[in-house]
């Protein structure tokens, strides 16, 4: 059942979340002359071309999964949801991990995914329940590629416009589907100058903002081009403690065609008051 709301301005900081991120491809390739026809001419090229083809097929639902590892602690926070790629909006549904003794458990957080914005509701940390947190997210440091625990789907195939060394792995399924498995390397720097225009602060923000510009990807493809998995793995230095926490991002795209709707909260409803660090 669709969520209704209006759409909205302001920008406030999500400093607890970020902080809860700081403290922290399987499959039998195929063979023979099937893989061989699947095999495509530019690897390159067709990853340049991913995110497009992904507004080609208008929508579909999507579940996300982020790990977090630094020194010895490793957190998982993952989603679910639906993504409109025409209009780039989303909303995902993401579980927090539970407190390390296991007792806490947190309530989902419903985010908004929209061009240059992020929107975030059961935020906890001193937010009435009945309002949303509004973050810009050309303002933070990784492009909101890691912030909201999920990385936007539309964003995650923005990333591919920046490819710049790729190679066909080889035939595989996810979910019944026949794919074609790419692995490679993209720049954020590059993927920002080529993205939409919607797109292309907060990519330029994770090129400065991350250890490294250059991401590796796994990344998986039906015979019509949509992305059905993709796998990113960023790298950022913990502002507090200066210790470099490593991402891994994967995202599952299927039910293409799906219906959406998702509105953005009117104005009213933002919260404009001060975020607690949790």
């Amino acid at each position: 059942m669709a969520e209704q709301y209006g759409r909205t301005g302001g920008a406030v900081a999500a400093a607890g979340l970020t902080a809860c991120v700081c403290l922290l491809a399987s499959g039998c390739a195929g063979s023979g002359a099937a893989a061989e026809d699947a095999r495509p001419a530019d690897p390159v090229r067709t990853l340049h071309q991913a995110a497009d083809t992904l507004v080609d097929a208008g929508t579909s639902k999507a579940r996300t999964s982020m790990e977090m590892a630094t020194g010895g602690t490793r957190v998982t926070i993952r989603g679910e949801g639906v993504y409109d790629y025409t209009r780039q909006r989303g909303r995902l549904k993401v579980m927090l991990p539970q407190d390390p003794s296991g007792q806490t458990e947190h309530r989902p957080i419903t985010e908004l995914l929209a061009p240059g914005a992020l929107y975030m509701k059961n935020r906890g940390a001193g937010v009435p329940a009945d309002k949303w947190v509004r973050v810009d997210t050309s303002t933070l440091s990784d492009g909101n590629l890691v912030t909201g625990g999920a990385t936007d789907p539309y964003a995650a195939a923005e990333v591919l416009r920046g490819t710049r060394t790729a190679q066909y792995v080889g035939r595989t399924e996810i979910a019944g589907t026949e794919v074609n498995h790419y692995r490679g390397t993209a720049d954020l720097t590059e993927a920002a100058r080529t993205a939409s225009p919607e797109g292309r602060a907060s990519l330029a923000a994770a090129a400065k903002g991350f250890a490294k510009a250059e991401v590796p990807f796994d990344v998986y493809l039906d015979d019509e081009g949509r992305i059905r998995k993709i796998r990113h793995r960023f790298s950022f230095v913990n502002g507090r403690q200066q210790a470099t926490v490593a991402v891994a991002s994967t995202t599952l795209l299927y039910d293409f065609g799906a219906p959406v709707d998702v509105r953005l909260p009117p104005e009213e409803d933002i919260y404009a008051g001060r975020i607690a660090e949790e």
